[in-house]
């Protein structure tokens, strides 16, 4: 069990704000229509009919017309880059981009230089996190040590330094046996073991899905397969030991067919779904576009509808972006060469949005609900619009249209899948633990601070 809060952030001045006129969209609170929402402190003081609430002393107003207001996301799996890979992503960098997305909480892995995979580095992390976090992180430390599949980290001892859970995020555990005592250990001292799930000895040299595409571009393939048969394994050790799981970014519809199968048999398994797989092909990668290259790699149509179903009957319990930032040179090489990645903070909810939603795919509440629960499935409280709840919010203009990487990216990387595309959905602000993270630049200026009284 966890002895500290396992969220971690920079200090920040609690959120003094009224917004007037939002739509209101809370699935679990059954919210959904005109509110003026009131946060004093930090903490929603009061929910009330649009036009009621008048601001106290000191009070900003955001006036709202027009706008959605959604409990604020939360992403279970996000790359940081930090400690060591910092000319990619930073803390600072890559919590203003989860913040500028709507997010307001983020988790991240531990594929780092070094592995986050002991204490120390653990304790550095959330030292640097208190310094420069824009909003809350949470870490995920190592299953085993270096990431190397031999050897159990000391997952008590992180536990107790805050450690939501653990992965080797990057790479698969690829013994059984090695999963199994893992699972061991993880039931004694709790978390929740996210895994990517890849059998290497299959996908090999792959840069994209094993398909006609890949056959007509003359490129290594990686089968569903190199997926699928480690999510079905997986499922069963861990149905086996009676431990929790969570399956990251399931791309084929093998794997949600075993991950369907392993909850109906009473297995603790959850699951994710990115973005760009829940969008995007691997017709995509047919203009040899690095930015269409990430692991596991776009596939087919019929795997993409398989994820979507996936969603729509509960399989698939959140969306998860993996946003995976690398440096512009790193990926300006041949598409065989370049490494495996695309960021997603900035544009996960319009891309859904405009992809699933505006064509009546998915309906913007379960969206919402996908994007809000992914914190929970690792025992994080959910983000909720009630009264007493600290203010997680996100306002977004869901009519307006905007280029993505026109005016550059809060991230500190530009590999983004969805990069020139015009998409539906703008964050225009978000609160995080209580806090303005986030204003969209043009939108600030329609915000109007209720001036203080004078003695």
């Amino acid at each position: 069990m966890n002895l500290i809060d396992p969220l971690v952030r920079a200090p920040a001045p609690a959120a003094e704000i009224l917004i007037r006129h939002a739509h209101v969209l809370d699935p679990r609170e059954g919210l959904d229509g005109p509110h003026d929402v009131l946060v004093r402190g930090g903490v929603i003081a009061r929910i009330a009919e649009p036009g009621t609430l008048e601001p106290p002393d000191g009070t900003e107003t955001v006036h709202a017309s027009g706008r959605r207001l959604f409990p604020a996301f939360v992403d279970p799996h996000v790359h940081l880059r930090t400690p060591g890979q910092e000319h990619k992503e930073d803390l600072e960098s890559g919590t203003r981009a989860a913040a500028a997305g709507g997010f307001c909480a983020v988790v991240a892995m531990p594929n780092t230089s070094p592995v986050t995979d002991s204490t120390p580095i653990l304790r550095s992390l959330r030292d640097a996190a208190a310094r420069d976090a824009r909003i809350p992180v949470g870490f995920m430390p190592a299953i085993t040590v270096g990431m190397n599949g031999t050897e159990l980290t000391e997952m008590a001892e992180l536990r107790a330094q805050g450690a939501l859970g653990f992965t080797d995020d990057g790479k698969p555990v690829v013994s059984a046996g090695m999963l199994r005592k893992a699972l061991q250990y993880q039931r004694l001292c709790g978390g929740v073991l996210a895994l990517h799930e890849e059998d290497p000895t299959l996908s090999s040299a792959g840069a994209m899905h094993e398909g006609a595409i890949s056959a007509l571009l003359g490129i290594a393939g990686i089968p569903s397969i190199s997926e699928s048969t480690l999510v079905a394994r997986d499922c069963a050790i861990a149905g086996y030991e009676g431990g929790r799981v969570h399956m990251q970014h399931l791309s084929a519809i093998e794997s949600v067919q075993a991950v369907a199968a392993a909850k109906a048999a009473g297995i603790q398994v959850t699951c994710e779904a990115s973005p760009h797989h829940l969008t995007l092909t691997h017709e995509a990668v047919r203009t040899m576009d690095t930015r269409m290259k990430m692991n596991p790699p776009l596939r087919t149509e019929e795997d993409r509808q398989a994820l979507i179903a996936g969603l729509k009957d509960g399989t698939i319990d959140c969306i998860a972006t993996d946003h995976a930032p690398h440096a512009r040179d790193e990926k300006e090489v041949p598409f065989e060469q370049a490494p495996m990645g695309t960021t997603g903070l900035e544009t996960a909810f319009a891309s859904v949005f405009t992809d699933l939603v505006l064509p009546g795919v998915l309906s913007l509440e379960l969206v919402v609900e996908k994007l809000t629960v992914g914190g929970s499935l690792l025992d994080l409280p959910l983000p909720r619009i009630a009264v007493g709840e600290p203010a997680n919010l996100t306002l977004v203009d869901t009519d307006q249209v905007w280029q993505v990487g026109e005016h550059g990216y809060e991230s500190r990387s530009a590999n983004c899948s969805f990069a020139g595309r015009r998409l539906r959905g703008r964050v225009l602000m978000t609160l995080a633990a209580g806090s303005v993270a986030y204003r969209e630049r043009a939108f600030s200026v329609t915000a109007v601070p209720t001036p203080e009284r004078t003695a």
